[in-house]
């Protein structure tokens, strides 16, 4: 989910709620923020470190900017990406690479926001890019990409579902990407290997009605991902989402411990019941109102709370 946004409801998605087609000035300005973003990847290409890079075009923070630092020094033979958590697409991961280096895509949401957006701005006729609409679980995301035609070594995967990204993650065979883009639950700290329990059904704001509970753990994640043959290296400054590279590509990018690519976020999302933020601000806080939902420990699969995981 984009951060500070209410996800759309199943009864809201279920209506077929759509986006308003882009009127002249949308357009113009997002014509003006491609043609910035174009400069911008240029002076990626002297940047020292991944944070250093960071730009936002069509991102929600600097993920345009340390994609294109990425692929700048990954050499990238097939240059497709998957990217799910999309909400209309209007903000995202991967807008970027399709539009300024017209890579070919998947894109998956649990609405159809994402289709309506294709259509209305033309991107969907401009580009070889494919919009599907679908409830991801770990037992049909294999059939998902693989349906669209898409399979192997890819370039670039990007997993922000608000819930089950660690267990879908585990689950991904249909494609090997190149780099790996997956948002983590900051709030569970650097150091505690931590994942909600897997619910096929999972919905973020029906969990809790502050939003704080999903997902899963840097730790948990780059664990996960060692384990696939992923190295981390590095975090946006925003502290929302995590950067993997395939050891067998990685080069002279350095691989980087959990400790140190950690990045604590300072976004304030957190919501009341009737879905106001409350903008609660520290780790601390925001904790306590999720202290006894329960999270899984991905090394020896004990649930326990994440009052219990996190030593509170």
């Amino acid at each position: 989910m984009r951060l500070g946004r209410r996800r759309t409801t199943s009864a809201e998605q279920a209506d077929g709620a759509v986006p308003e087609p882009l009127g002249t000035g949308e357009r113009a300005l997002d014509s003006a923020r491609l043609q910035l973003g174009w400069v911008q990847s240029r002076e990626v290409r002297s940047a020292d470190r991944l944070q250093d890079a960071e730009f936002r075009v069509f991102s929600q923070f600097g993920e345009d900017g340390i994609i294109q630092f990425l692929t700048q020094r990954v050499p990238i033979e097939c240059d497709i990406f998957v990217e799910f958590g999309v909400q209309d697409y209007r903000e995202s991961n991967t807008r970027f690479l399709l539009e300024k280096d017209n890579w070919r895509g998947l894109i998956i949401d649990a609405g159809d926001a994402h289709q309506a957006f294709l259509e209305s701005s033309e991107l969907g006729w401009r580009h070889w890019i494919d919009a599907v609409t679908a409830f991801i679980d770990r037992d049909n995301i294999n059939e998902l990409i693989s349906a669209a035609g898409i399979s192997g070594d890819i370039g670039l995967l990007s997993i922000d579902i608000d819930g089950n990204d660690y267990w879908v993650l585990e689950a991904i065979e249909a494609v090997s990407p190149r780099l790996l883009v997956v948002e983590y639950n900051s709030l569970f700290g650097p150091e505690a290997a931590i994942t909600i329990p897997y619910d096929p059904r999972f919905d973020r704001t029906a969990a809790h009605a502050s939003g704080l509970y999903f997902g899963a753990s840097l730790a948990a994640l780059t664990r996960l991902a060692g384990e696939r043959g992923y190295a981390l290296v590095g975090s946006n400054r925003a502290g929302g989402n995590a950067f993997f590279v395939r050891r067998d590509v990685i080069g002279q990018i350095p691989e980087l411990p959990v400790a140190e690519g950690y990045v604590p976020s300072r976004f304030r999302q957190s919501r009341d019941q009737s879905g106001r933020l409350t903008r609660v601000s520290s780790h601390t806080d925001q904790l306590e109102l999720i202290r006894d939902l329960p999270v899984v420990e991905v090394v020896n699969g004990t649930q326990l709370s994440v009052a219990e995981a996190l030593g509170l």
